[in-house]
């Protein structure tokens, strides 16, 4: 296999052709990029359900996506690379599976349960390792990156930009599908380009059932970090679970929550050895000032991945919430447990953790998303949007500044947002052509007709 791009060229070119993690919070890429450990991980598994994009883009760019895992490995140093993915998945093992023994990576078979995808979670699967409470994979010796981010960066080394990102559309409309969204889209082009919504009255839930966010703004952007959008009725069940005020769940959890601790018995954090247990956080709902503090602790290093709110509380409680309030008050009153307070907390992961785990299926059943899950087949036709929103920030990071003037006119794939110096953050880039219609916190593009 020939030599690929040095380290340093390659930080330079993640960064400049806006490379960012596409499967969470949009960490720049370029950053991983500079770190040296012994074990890297494609993370393929996609937890959440009724999402798609991942398990399609293996089935149709495996060779990209072991190219760019291969570039990764080199760059880090990395003696062993890994693709964790769901053994359901047979069509994306069928396709990915002779480029990866022919690149001596091995496959991770994952359990169909949620949430198998957690980088946590899939680090101490296939390594045993067990990252330090409030750490991060690198502190074991491990690099973890999703599978469009390891396609986007042989993608970037060959000179092409971040302007689209692979989604699937599923729910309440007429043509569920997977394809690559221009970013910036709207959400009310990409319904449309899947033959517009079943329903008069819908919700946009965008990055999953679980851990995703409900948006009734449909002219709202699609970002590089976005995963698919589930089309739910207006009045659906987790809709109105997912929008209910903090006043409302605090109320309720303070008369309702008996104790029962199966929030925290079922907590995938919790069962990895983590010092996290969302019951005590419920109970600080009956104290104030320092007791209130001391236990909203317990939901300090939560990952917000809603088990204990949407599956595991009898009562439809919202433990989740209350870690997430508990967050911002530890932080806003400088309360936080410290890492070697969190650390001395940290146990071996639970001897039940593996009879433990939330079948998907199950889960599926219980947010009554059974009738909308579809499998949303791929298809490689461009959607023809006429006019995107594109977010200057959409990373983990500072946000990039505009480098295009309005009326000016860009192609696909232009910068029209750059960082400044080295703050951390990644490029922008045009996603069609067109002129430049308006600049704020996004740089709007029409077409031209």
């Amino acid at each position: 296999m020939p030599a690929g791009p040095t380290a340093d060229n390659l930080i330079a070119i993640a960064r400049d052709q806006g490379v960012v993690g596409a499967g969470g919070a949009g960490f720049p890429a370029y950053g991983k990029l500079r770190a040296k450990a012994d074990i890297v991980i494609a993370n393929g598994a996609e937890c959440e359900p009724l999402l798609h994009k991942d398990k399609r883009l293996m089935e149709i760019y495996p060779d990209e996506v072991i190219a760019g895992l291969m570039l990764l490995q080199e760059a880090t140093g990395a003696d062993t690379a890994i693709i964790g993915i769901k053994a359901k998945n047979e069509a994306a093992i069928a396709a990915i599976q002779p480029q990866a023994e022919s690149a001596g990576v091995s496959l991770e078979l994952l359990d169909d349960i949620y949430p198998s995808g957690d980088e946590v979670d899939l680090v101490y699967g296939a390594t045993g390792r067990q990252i330090p409470t409030g750490g991060i994979p690198l502190e074991v010796g491990v690099v973890v990156n999703n599978v469009e981010t390891l396609l986007n960066l042989q993608r970037a080394n060959r000179g092409e930009a971040v302007t689209h990102t692979l989604i699937s559309v599923t729910g309440a409309v007429k043509s569920p599908k997977t394809f690559w969204a221009p970013v910036g889209t709207s959400y009310r082009d990409a319904i449309e380009y899947c033959g517009g919504a079943t329903l008069d009255e819908i919700a946009v839930v965008d990055g999953g059932p679980m851990m995703g966010k409900v948006q009734f703004n449909l002219d709202e952007p699609i970002t590089k970090t976005c995963g698919g959008l589930v089309i739910l009725p207006r009045d659906h069940y987790l809709v109105g679970r997912k929008t209910q005020p903090e006043s409302q769940y605090k109320r309720v959890g303070k008369s309702a929550c008996d104790q029962c601790s199966l929030c925290t018995e079922l907590c995938p954090r919790y069962l990895l050895g983590y010092p996290v247990q969302p019951h005590l956080v419920m109970r600080a709902l009956e104290f104030s000032g320092p007791q209130s503090l001391d236990l909203g602790r317990w939901g300090q290093v939560c990952s917000e991945c809603n088990i204990c709110s949407l599956y595991a509380c009898p009562e439809n409680l919202n433990p989740r919430d209350m870690c997430r309030s508990a967050k911002v008050e530890l932080d806003r009153n400088g309360s936080a447990w410290s890492r070697d307070e969190l650390a001395a907390l940290t146990n071996d992961a639970h001897p039940m953790r593996e009879y433990r785990g939330v079948p998907t299926e199950q889960l599926k059943q219980r947010l009554g998303l059974t009738e909308w899950d579809f499998p949303a087949p791929f298809t490689d036709e461009a959607p023809e949007i006429q006019q995107v929103a594109i977010p200057l920030q959409q990373h983990i990071g500072e946000a990039t500044q505009p480098t295009v003037q309005l009326g000016a006119a860009v192609s696909m794939g232009d910068v029209i947002g750059a960082m400044e110096g080295d703050e951390l953050g990644a490029g922008v880039h045009a996603s069609i052509d067109g002129i430049v219609v308006d600049i704020n916190s996004r740089i709007v593009i029409k077409g031209q007709v």
